[in-house]
Protein backbone atom coordinates (compact mmCIF):
# COMPACT_ATOMS: atom_id res chain seq x y z
CA UNK A 1 0.00 0.00 0.00
CA UNK A 2 1.86 3.08 -1.67
CA UNK A 3 1.93 6.06 0.97
CA UNK A 4 1.85 9.49 -1.12
CA UNK A 5 4.43 12.06 -0.06
CA UNK A 6 5.45 9.09 2.39
CA UNK A 7 9.12 9.39 1.62
CA UNK A 8 9.05 13.28 2.74
CA UNK A 9 7.42 12.59 6.00
CA UNK A 10 9.21 10.03 6.88
CA UNK A 11 12.03 11.77 8.99
CA UNK A 12 9.67 14.55 10.13
CA UNK A 13 10.29 15.10 13.83
CA UNK A 14 8.04 16.27 16.82
CA UNK A 15 7.47 19.91 17.91
CA UNK A 16 6.05 19.04 21.35
CA UNK A 17 4.85 15.94 23.39
CA UNK A 18 1.22 16.42 25.25
CA UNK A 19 1.95 15.63 28.81
CA UNK A 20 1.16 11.80 29.66
CA UNK A 21 1.34 10.14 33.16
CA UNK A 22 4.51 9.37 35.17
CA UNK A 23 5.81 6.09 35.07
CA UNK A 24 4.55 5.22 31.74
CA UNK A 25 6.72 2.97 29.35
CA UNK A 26 7.74 4.46 26.22
CA UNK A 27 5.34 1.81 24.10
CA UNK A 28 2.33 3.09 26.75
CA UNK A 29 3.26 7.00 26.58
CA UNK A 30 2.87 6.50 22.36
CA UNK A 31 -0.29 4.96 22.76
CA UNK A 32 -1.13 8.17 24.77
CA UNK A 33 -0.41 10.60 22.64
CA UNK A 34 -2.28 8.77 20.12
CA UNK A 35 -5.37 8.11 21.92
CA UNK A 36 -5.40 12.07 22.51
CA UNK A 37 -4.85 13.24 19.20
CA UNK A 38 -7.64 15.28 17.72
CA UNK A 39 -5.37 15.25 14.05
CA UNK A 40 -6.14 11.28 13.47
CA UNK A 41 -9.63 12.15 12.68
CA UNK A 42 -11.44 13.35 8.80
CA UNK A 43 -11.38 16.20 9.41
CA UNK A 44 -9.71 16.39 12.18
CA UNK A 45 -11.06 17.50 15.42
CA UNK A 46 -11.68 14.01 16.87
CA UNK A 47 -10.08 11.76 18.73
CA UNK A 48 -10.31 8.36 20.65
CA UNK A 49 -10.33 10.25 23.84
CA UNK A 50 -13.47 12.06 23.26
CA UNK A 51 -15.71 9.05 23.38
CA UNK A 52 -13.84 7.77 25.96
CA UNK A 53 -12.92 10.43 28.76
CA UNK A 54 -11.50 9.69 31.92
CA UNK A 55 -14.04 11.93 33.62
CA UNK A 56 -17.14 9.70 32.30
CA UNK A 57 -15.49 6.34 33.01
CA UNK A 58 -13.87 6.09 29.70
CA UNK A 59 -17.14 6.22 28.15
CA UNK A 60 -18.35 9.05 26.12
CA UNK A 61 -20.41 9.98 23.10
CA UNK A 62 -18.40 13.11 21.59
CA UNK A 63 -20.51 15.41 23.28
CA UNK A 64 -24.05 13.84 21.51
CA UNK A 65 -26.97 13.28 23.95
CA UNK A 66 -28.69 10.82 22.18
CA UNK A 67 -27.29 8.02 23.69
CA UNK A 68 -25.04 7.20 20.73
CA UNK A 69 -21.68 8.65 19.59
CA UNK A 70 -21.02 11.22 17.33
CA UNK A 71 -18.19 10.90 15.06
CA UNK A 72 -15.92 13.96 13.31
CA UNK A 73 -19.29 15.44 11.33
CA UNK A 74 -22.30 16.57 12.51
CA UNK A 75 -24.08 14.34 10.52
CA UNK A 76 -22.58 11.21 11.31
CA UNK A 77 -24.60 10.00 14.35
CA UNK A 78 -23.38 5.76 14.89
CA UNK A 79 -25.36 3.10 16.43
CA UNK A 80 -24.58 2.12 19.26
CA UNK A 81 -23.22 4.22 22.59
CA UNK A 82 -19.28 4.00 23.36
CA UNK A 83 -18.84 1.50 25.64
CA UNK A 84 -15.86 2.02 28.27
CA UNK A 85 -12.32 0.99 27.50
CA UNK A 86 -11.59 0.77 31.27
CA UNK A 87 -10.78 -2.36 32.63
CA UNK A 88 -10.48 -3.71 29.46
CA UNK A 89 -7.48 -5.79 29.62
CA UNK A 90 -9.54 -8.61 31.41
CA UNK A 91 -11.92 -9.35 28.98
CA UNK A 92 -11.24 -12.77 26.85
CA UNK A 93 -11.24 -13.57 23.66
CA UNK A 94 -14.75 -13.89 21.91
CA UNK A 95 -16.06 -17.68 22.93
CA UNK A 96 -19.00 -20.05 23.69
CA UNK A 97 -18.82 -21.10 27.11
CA UNK A 98 -21.19 -24.59 27.58
CA UNK A 99 -21.65 -25.68 30.85
CA UNK A 100 -24.28 -28.66 30.97
CA UNK A 101 -27.05 -27.59 29.21
CA UNK A 102 -26.14 -23.39 29.53
CA UNK A 103 -24.38 -21.91 26.39
CA UNK A 104 -23.47 -18.45 26.93
CA UNK A 105 -21.51 -16.39 23.74
CA UNK A 106 -18.64 -14.71 26.20
CA UNK A 107 -16.00 -11.68 25.35
CA UNK A 108 -14.61 -9.99 22.39
CA UNK A 109 -14.45 -6.52 22.46
CA UNK A 110 -17.21 -4.13 21.25
CA UNK A 111 -20.93 -4.77 21.91
CA UNK A 112 -21.26 -7.53 19.31
CA UNK A 113 -17.69 -9.41 20.76
CA UNK A 114 -16.44 -9.00 16.91
CA UNK A 115 -12.54 -8.22 17.85
CA UNK A 116 -10.70 -10.87 20.02
CA UNK A 117 -8.35 -8.15 21.10
CA UNK A 118 -7.62 -4.19 22.16
CA UNK A 119 -5.02 -4.19 19.95
CA UNK A 120 -8.17 -4.85 16.98
CA UNK A 121 -10.52 -3.16 18.78
CA UNK A 122 -8.75 0.22 18.53
CA UNK A 123 -8.34 0.18 14.79
CA UNK A 124 -11.49 0.05 14.27
CA UNK A 125 -12.68 3.62 15.11
CA UNK A 126 -9.95 4.98 13.29
CA UNK A 127 -11.90 3.44 9.59
CA UNK A 128 -15.62 3.52 10.64
CA UNK A 129 -17.24 6.30 8.32
CA UNK A 130 -19.54 6.95 11.44
CA UNK A 131 -16.72 7.41 13.64
CA UNK A 132 -13.12 8.95 13.15
CA UNK A 133 -14.05 8.76 9.28
CA UNK A 134 -10.55 7.77 7.09
CA UNK A 135 -10.91 6.46 4.22
CA UNK A 136 -7.63 3.55 4.63
CA UNK A 137 -5.29 2.62 7.04
CA UNK A 138 -2.75 5.02 4.95
CA UNK A 139 -4.47 8.04 5.39
CA UNK A 140 -4.05 7.17 9.25
CA UNK A 141 -0.41 5.81 9.12
CA UNK A 142 0.46 9.40 7.13
CA UNK A 143 -1.25 11.57 9.95
CA UNK A 144 1.05 9.76 12.23
CA UNK A 145 3.96 10.26 10.35
CA UNK A 146 3.25 14.03 10.73
CA UNK A 147 2.83 14.01 14.25
CA UNK A 148 4.67 15.33 17.05
CA UNK A 149 5.33 11.99 18.39
CA UNK A 150 6.77 10.42 15.25
CA UNK A 151 10.16 10.29 16.40
CA UNK A 152 8.82 7.87 19.53
CA UNK A 153 7.14 5.84 17.15
CA UNK A 154 9.44 5.26 15.10
CA UNK A 155 12.00 4.67 18.48
CA UNK A 156 9.71 2.09 19.33
CA UNK A 157 9.19 0.29 16.06
CA UNK A 158 12.25 1.14 14.12
CA UNK A 159 13.38 3.86 11.95
CA UNK A 160 11.50 2.29 8.50
CA UNK A 161 8.19 1.33 9.80
CA UNK A 162 6.59 4.05 7.82
CA UNK A 163 7.90 2.87 4.95
CA UNK A 164 5.68 0.04 5.53
CA UNK A 165 2.15 0.96 6.26
CA UNK A 166 0.23 -2.14 6.59
CA UNK A 167 2.64 -3.22 9.13
CA UNK A 168 2.71 0.52 11.29
CA UNK A 169 -1.69 0.74 10.93
CA UNK A 170 -1.09 -2.36 13.23
CA UNK A 171 1.36 -1.42 15.15
CA UNK A 172 -1.27 1.80 16.00
CA UNK A 173 -3.17 -0.93 17.37
CA UNK A 174 -0.58 -2.44 19.72
CA UNK A 175 0.24 1.12 21.06
CA UNK A 176 -3.48 2.01 21.97
CA UNK A 177 -3.83 -1.34 23.71
CA UNK A 178 -0.63 -0.78 25.63
CA UNK A 179 -1.95 2.40 27.12
CA UNK A 180 -5.27 0.84 27.80
CA UNK A 181 -3.80 -1.86 29.82
CA UNK A 182 -2.19 0.85 32.37
CA UNK A 183 -3.23 0.99 36.05
CA UNK A 184 -4.44 4.96 34.65
CA UNK A 185 -7.61 3.06 33.14
CA UNK A 186 -8.02 0.37 35.43
CA UNK A 187 -6.54 2.24 39.25
CA UNK A 188 -8.97 -0.34 41.61
CA UNK A 189 -9.24 3.05 43.44
CA UNK A 190 -13.17 3.19 44.84
CA UNK A 191 -14.82 2.94 47.41
CA UNK A 192 -15.74 -0.58 46.92
CA UNK A 193 -12.20 -1.37 46.39
CA UNK A 194 -11.22 0.57 50.08
CA UNK A 195 -14.29 -1.50 51.44
CA UNK A 196 -12.94 -5.27 50.41
CA UNK A 197 -9.81 -3.98 51.95
CA UNK A 198 -10.96 -2.76 54.78
CA UNK A 199 -9.90 0.57 54.51
CA UNK A 200 -13.19 2.21 54.11
CA UNK A 201 -16.99 1.47 55.45
CA UNK A 202 -20.52 1.76 53.55
CA UNK A 203 -23.14 4.06 54.67
CA UNK A 204 -26.79 2.04 55.74
CA UNK A 205 -27.64 2.90 52.14
CA UNK A 206 -24.91 1.66 50.63
CA UNK A 207 -24.51 -1.51 52.54
CA UNK A 208 -28.06 -1.97 52.01
CA UNK A 209 -28.00 -1.36 48.07
CA UNK A 210 -25.07 -3.95 48.03
CA UNK A 211 -27.21 -6.86 49.96
CA UNK A 212 -30.13 -6.14 47.41
CA UNK A 213 -27.50 -6.12 44.51
CA UNK A 214 -26.61 -10.01 45.75
CA UNK A 215 -29.72 -11.06 47.22
CA UNK A 216 -30.72 -13.75 44.90
CA UNK A 217 -34.49 -12.91 45.37
CA UNK A 218 -34.33 -9.48 45.05
CA UNK A 219 -32.28 -7.54 42.62
CA UNK A 220 -29.63 -10.90 42.07
CA UNK A 221 -27.68 -8.30 40.19
CA UNK A 222 -24.54 -10.16 41.40
CA UNK A 223 -25.83 -13.40 39.11
CA UNK A 224 -24.20 -11.32 36.22
CA UNK A 225 -22.31 -8.85 37.40
CA UNK A 226 -19.94 -11.00 39.59
CA UNK A 227 -18.68 -10.01 42.49
CA UNK A 228 -16.83 -11.11 45.40
CA UNK A 229 -16.93 -8.90 48.49
CA UNK A 230 -15.21 -11.56 50.88
CA UNK A 231 -11.87 -11.41 48.60
CA UNK A 232 -9.71 -7.83 49.16
CA UNK A 233 -8.31 -8.77 45.60
CA UNK A 234 -10.13 -6.23 43.74
CA UNK A 235 -10.01 -7.89 40.01
CA UNK A 236 -11.83 -10.65 41.93
CA UNK A 237 -14.88 -8.14 41.47
CA UNK A 238 -15.00 -7.31 37.94
CA UNK A 239 -18.84 -6.71 37.83
CA UNK A 240 -19.43 -8.59 34.80
CA UNK A 241 -19.60 -12.13 33.47
CA UNK A 242 -18.34 -10.78 29.91
CA UNK A 243 -21.64 -12.97 28.73
CA UNK A 244 -24.02 -11.54 26.05
CA UNK A 245 -27.52 -11.06 26.93
CA UNK A 246 -30.76 -9.71 25.68
CA UNK A 247 -32.26 -7.82 28.25
CA UNK A 248 -35.24 -6.16 26.14
CA UNK A 249 -33.53 -2.69 26.35
CA UNK A 250 -36.58 -0.27 24.55
CA UNK A 251 -36.12 1.36 21.29
CA UNK A 252 -33.93 4.18 21.13
CA UNK A 253 -35.74 6.58 18.66
CA UNK A 254 -33.00 9.44 18.47
CA UNK A 255 -30.97 6.69 16.38
CA UNK A 256 -30.98 7.65 13.01
CA UNK A 257 -31.39 4.07 11.57
CA UNK A 258 -33.81 3.09 13.94
CA UNK A 259 -36.25 5.34 11.67
CA UNK A 260 -36.24 2.91 9.57
CA UNK A 261 -39.36 0.43 11.26
CA UNK A 262 -37.83 -2.94 9.68
CA UNK A 263 -34.13 -1.95 10.93
CA UNK A 264 -33.36 -3.80 13.91
CA UNK A 265 -29.69 -4.00 15.63
CA UNK A 266 -29.34 -7.94 16.65
CA UNK A 267 -25.82 -7.13 18.27
CA UNK A 268 -23.96 -10.90 17.87
CA UNK A 269 -25.84 -11.40 14.47
CA UNK A 270 -25.26 -7.98 13.18
CA UNK A 271 -25.46 -5.31 11.43
CA UNK A 272 -21.87 -4.53 12.55
CA UNK A 273 -20.48 -8.22 12.34
CA UNK A 274 -21.02 -11.64 10.89
CA UNK A 275 -23.52 -14.22 12.40
CA UNK A 276 -20.40 -16.26 14.02
CA UNK A 277 -20.59 -20.33 13.64
CA UNK A 278 -21.36 -22.03 16.43
CA UNK A 279 -17.54 -23.94 17.82
CA UNK A 280 -17.81 -27.89 18.31
CA UNK A 281 -18.63 -27.75 22.45
CA UNK A 282 -22.15 -26.20 21.22
CA UNK A 283 -24.83 -28.70 21.59
CA UNK A 284 -26.37 -29.57 17.80
CA UNK A 285 -29.75 -28.60 19.19
CA UNK A 286 -28.70 -24.89 19.78
CA UNK A 287 -28.81 -22.50 16.95
CA UNK A 288 -27.32 -18.93 16.42
CA UNK A 289 -30.45 -18.09 15.78
CA UNK A 290 -30.99 -17.93 19.97
CA UNK A 291 -28.35 -15.59 20.27
CA UNK A 292 -29.94 -13.10 18.25
CA UNK A 293 -30.51 -9.50 19.86
CA UNK A 294 -27.32 -10.06 22.50
CA UNK A 295 -25.02 -7.48 23.48
CA UNK A 296 -21.68 -8.23 25.59
CA UNK A 297 -22.64 -7.10 29.21
CA UNK A 298 -20.25 -4.61 30.49
CA UNK A 299 -18.34 -3.78 33.89
CA UNK A 300 -20.28 -1.88 36.26
CA UNK A 301 -17.53 -0.60 37.65
CA UNK A 302 -17.57 3.45 37.61
CA UNK A 303 -21.16 2.94 35.63
CA UNK A 304 -22.49 5.57 37.54
CA UNK A 305 -20.06 8.27 35.74
CA UNK A 306 -21.27 7.49 32.72
CA UNK A 307 -23.90 10.10 30.26
CA UNK A 308 -25.50 6.88 28.78
CA UNK A 309 -26.42 3.72 29.58
CA UNK A 310 -26.88 0.22 27.47
CA UNK A 311 -25.79 -0.75 23.71
CA UNK A 312 -27.89 1.69 22.44
CA UNK A 313 -27.70 4.72 25.18
CA UNK A 314 -32.05 4.73 25.44
CA UNK A 315 -31.44 5.34 29.21
CA UNK A 316 -29.41 8.46 30.31
CA UNK A 317 -30.57 8.53 34.10
CA UNK A 318 -28.81 5.65 36.06
CA UNK A 319 -31.67 5.45 38.09
CA UNK A 320 -33.61 4.57 35.55
CA UNK A 321 -31.72 1.64 34.57
CA UNK A 322 -32.33 0.34 38.06
CA UNK A 323 -36.37 1.06 37.74
CA UNK A 324 -36.12 -0.39 34.48
CA UNK A 325 -34.65 -3.87 35.65
CA UNK A 326 -37.34 -3.72 38.86
CA UNK A 327 -40.48 -2.96 36.91
CA UNK A 328 -39.60 -4.62 32.96
CA UNK A 329 -42.32 -7.30 34.10
CA UNK A 330 -44.53 -5.24 36.51
CA UNK A 331 -45.11 -2.59 34.14
CA UNK A 332 -44.13 -2.80 30.89
CA UNK A 333 -46.08 -0.09 29.04
CA UNK A 334 -43.88 2.41 31.28
CA UNK A 335 -40.86 1.13 28.76
CA UNK A 336 -42.61 0.06 25.51
CA UNK A 337 -45.53 1.94 25.43
CA UNK A 338 -49.29 1.14 24.93
CA UNK A 339 -49.04 -2.32 23.29
CA UNK A 340 -46.44 -3.13 26.41
CA UNK A 341 -43.99 -5.04 24.02
CA UNK A 342 -40.51 -4.74 23.80
CA UNK A 343 -40.10 -2.92 20.74
CA UNK A 344 -36.11 -3.29 19.78
CA UNK A 345 -36.16 -6.69 18.13
CA UNK A 346 -38.21 -8.68 15.56
CA UNK A 347 -40.76 -10.54 16.96
CA UNK A 348 -38.95 -13.89 15.80
CA UNK A 349 -36.26 -12.99 18.65
CA UNK A 350 -38.39 -11.81 21.36
CA UNK A 351 -38.01 -15.02 23.22
CA UNK A 352 -34.21 -15.00 23.08
CA UNK A 353 -34.75 -11.73 25.98
CA UNK A 354 -34.03 -12.85 29.46
CA UNK A 355 -37.10 -14.37 31.52
CA UNK A 356 -35.06 -17.23 33.20
CA UNK A 357 -33.40 -15.35 36.23
CA UNK A 358 -34.81 -13.08 39.33
CA UNK A 359 -35.73 -10.00 38.32
CA UNK A 360 -36.81 -11.60 35.37
CA UNK A 361 -38.80 -14.43 35.58
CA UNK A 362 -40.85 -12.24 37.86
CA UNK A 363 -45.20 -12.21 37.57
CA UNK A 364 -46.31 -8.63 36.61
CA UNK A 365 -49.01 -9.67 39.85
CA UNK A 366 -46.28 -9.50 42.19
CA UNK A 367 -45.20 -5.95 41.51
CA UNK A 368 -42.25 -4.38 41.31
CA UNK A 369 -38.77 -6.72 42.60
CA UNK A 370 -37.38 -3.28 44.18
CA UNK A 371 -39.28 -0.86 45.88
CA UNK A 372 -38.43 2.95 45.39
CA UNK A 373 -36.15 3.15 48.89
CA UNK A 374 -34.50 0.06 47.42
CA UNK A 375 -33.82 1.24 43.92
CA UNK A 376 -32.71 4.29 45.87
CA UNK A 377 -29.91 1.78 48.09
CA UNK A 378 -28.49 -0.08 44.81
CA UNK A 379 -27.71 3.21 43.17
CA UNK A 380 -26.08 4.48 46.02
CA UNK A 381 -23.95 1.33 46.17
CA UNK A 382 -23.53 1.42 42.19
CA UNK A 383 -21.66 4.83 43.48
CA UNK A 384 -19.09 3.45 45.58
CA UNK A 385 -18.49 1.49 42.39
CA UNK A 386 -16.29 4.88 40.78
CA UNK A 387 -12.64 5.20 41.21
CA UNK A 388 -11.24 7.96 42.58
CA UNK A 389 -10.58 10.98 40.29
CA UNK A 390 -6.95 10.40 38.37
CA UNK A 391 -3.92 11.82 39.89
CA UNK A 392 -2.63 14.87 38.32
CA UNK A 393 -0.66 14.36 35.43
CA UNK A 394 3.51 14.34 35.02
CA UNK A 395 5.29 17.25 32.73
CA UNK A 396 5.87 16.58 29.16
CA UNK A 397 8.47 15.24 27.95
CA UNK A 398 11.27 17.92 26.20
CA UNK A 399 10.33 19.14 22.98
CA UNK A 400 12.29 17.97 19.98
CA UNK A 401 14.10 19.97 17.36
CA UNK A 402 13.42 20.43 13.48
CA UNK A 403 9.66 19.27 13.95
CA UNK A 404 7.47 20.17 10.65
CA UNK A 405 3.55 19.32 10.02
CA UNK A 406 2.79 17.15 7.51
CA UNK A 407 2.61 19.25 4.25
CA UNK A 408 0.51 17.39 2.71
CA UNK A 409 -2.23 19.15 5.15
CA UNK A 410 -3.72 16.36 5.74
Amino acid sequence: MALLGMASLVNAQPAQLSPSPVNLSRLENLGSQIFKDKALSEPRGTACNDCHLATSSFAANNGSRLGVAQGSTPQSIGGRNAMSNAYTSFIPKFQFRVSGEDVDPVGGFFWDGRADTAEQQALGPLLNSLEMNNKDAASVVRKIAASPYAQLFKDEFGNQIFTNPSLAFQKIGVAIAAFERTSSLQPFSSKYDQYIQGKAKFTPSETNGMKLFMDVNKGNCASCHLMNPNSAKPSDSLFTDFAFYATGIPRNMAIPRNANPSFFDLGLCGPDRVKPALTSNVPVNISIDKFCGTFRMTSLRNTAERKAWMHNGFFKDLRDVVSFYATRNSNPKRWYGPQGVPNDLPSAYLGNIISDRVPFNRPASAGPALTEKEIDDVLAFLKTLSDAPAQPQGPALPPLVGARRNPFGN
